[in-house]
């Protein structure tokens, strides 16, 4: 189980398969396209 958080409240959570193939908030959108790799 993964939790992104922001400032310290939860924005979104989930299984890692989920969470990196579909998040859903914009926050963790922009967090993870900036670590990673393609």
């Amino acid at each position: 189980r993964i939790i992104f958080m922001d400032e310290g409240r939860i924005v979104e959570e989930g299984g890692p398969q989920e969470l990196f193939a579909n998040p859903q908030e914009e926050r963790t959108r922009t967090f993870l396209s900036k670590i990673l790799v393609h």
